[in-house]
């Protein structure tokens, strides 16, 4: 039997195909060993009748013809993938090699017919001669149904079906119920398995394909919803930091050009102001790249040595910036996008603390808690009122505590801010881990 011919060619997934082959891998070994035991039984039985060098060529032919067919024909599958309605389907479409579009079934090649015909033929005589080998017609039927459309495989199956009847007949010298029954039985159920069988594989493609394709749609609006929010989150960073600070610039330079020949010293003041908000600008344009891509944790061996050395920057003569890690994380470590923002975090915090708490002393502490990490900012500065943090961001500078919000968010944790005036501040973000977290997912985010 020749490895199955699909009505409208092409791969189907790897596990049906798999199937196919144990099927079709199955049936082979039981055409060869009906025929193998068909030959033996006639020798035995007939070894001196002038007909034998006649069946042995027969037999032989008959053998070389299914070797050839099974290594000539097309490679699985039996069908192609029918959609919900049960037309057949053209895998042409999918980048995932799983049919998207219905297909018009279409005839066997030539070459596959001219084969099935010499091969059943071959078997008819082989049959009349001998009537021991109507039993291979058995594998056979797989062959009928697999090479053709259902009406003439169906045709096939019923022409088998009398001759093994006759055969049986012969063989038996009379007229035996069993002879009659038996074969269009083993006929029926054959093939009403065969059909079962392909049904449920063409249901299992539709399947496959539905879901690959789902997941498809499914990356593709991730992708598309996460460009749409980190254009907005830069539009909102670019407003809310250069913009606003260009247009102060402006604001000021043309007050210092109203007033350069009445009043200078107030004119240089102005221009003062306006040069100090432009080295503030650099400081946030630069900050604002560095976040964008985190070249700390590129330099790094993973977030903890990058805060080590955020650590270490932010440390000058006026403030003093520690580092603790408390713990270690799981034998797959942190997601990349959580390393990120924990980073980014941490810089926006530092940045708080630097322009606005007048501290001495800050501490960054990084806590590994198994099903969850934090991160604590910490300083000695003047502290503020956690109520009047604004939810989003509003004026020149109001980018930082609202960023860091953001970024806790969309990692699903939570954040809290600690402090009263003139005590000190403590911002703590917590940020919740899959305890079930393979290595595979958590780099791949």
């Amino acid at each position: 039997m020749p490895s199955s011919r699909s009505r409208s060619s092409g791969a189907r997934p790897q596990a049906v195909d798999g199937e196919a082959r144990r099927l079709a891998l199955v049936i082979h070994l039981a055409f060869f060993l009906l025929l193998t035991s068909a030959l033996v039984r006639y020798v035995l039985r007939h070894g001196g009748q002038p007909q034998v060098p006649a069946v042995l060529t027969l037999a032989g032919v008959l053998a070389v013809l299914y070797v050839v067919g099974r290594r000539t024909a097309a490679p699985p599958p039996a069908t192609g993938p029918l959609d919900v309605r049960g037309s057949p389907t053209d895998p042409t479409a999918s980048p995932a090699g799983i049919p998207d579009t219905p297909a018009v079934p279409g005839r066997p090649p030539l070459t596959e017919l001219v084969w099935l015909g010499a091969l059943v033929t071959v078997w008819a005589v082989l049959v009349a001669l001998a009537p021991s080998f109507a039993w291979c017609a058995v594998p056979l039927f797989y062959t009928a149904l697999r090479t053709l459309p259902a009406r003439p495989a169906y045709t096939l199956v019923a022409f088998f079906t009398v001759f093994v009847v006759v055969a049986q007949l012969r063989l038996a010298d009379r007229v035996d119920i069993d002879a009659v029954v038996g074969p269009p039985a083993v006929a029926l159920l054959a093939t009403a398995v065969f059909t079962h069988m392909d049904r449920q594989a063409t249901r299992q493609a539709v399947l496959i394909r539905d879901l690959v394709r789902t997941r498809r749609e499914l990356a593709a609006t991730e992708r598309r919803e996460g460009t749409l929010t980190e254009r907005q989150r830069l539009a909102m960073e670019i407003h809310d930091t250069l913009a606003q600070s260009l247009s102060s610039q402006r604001m000021l330079l043309q007050a210092a050009d109203r007033v350069w020949s009445t009043d200078p010293e107030q004119a240089r003041a102005h221009v003062r102001t306006a040069a100090s908000i432009a080295e503030s600008s650099l400081n946030e344009a630069r900050r604002f790249v560095h976040d964008l891509a985190p070249t700390d944790l590129a330099k790094s061996s993973g977030l903890e040595e990058a805060l080590q050395r955020l650590a270490s920057r932010e440390s000058t003569a006026e403030r003093a910036v520690t580092c603790v890690i408390d713990g270690a994380p799981g034998p797959v470590g942190l997601p990349d996008r959580v390393q990120s923002a924990l980073l980014r975090i941490a810089q926006g915090a530092l940045a708080n603390v630097r322009e606005h708490s007048g501290a001495t002393r800050a501490a960054l502490t990084l806590t590994y808690l198994g099903d969850q990490v934090r991160l604590d900012v910490a300083d000695n500065g003047r502290g503020l009122d956690p109520s009047t943090l604004p939810e989003r961001a509003s004026g020149v500078r109001g980018h930082g505590m609202p960023a860091i919000r953001a970024r806790v968010g969309q990692l699903g944790g939570t954040l809290t801010v600690e402090s009263a005036p003139g005590d000190g501040a403590v911002i703590s973000a917590a940020v919740p881990l899959p305890t079930t977290l393979s290595a595979a997912e958590a780099h791949a985010s």
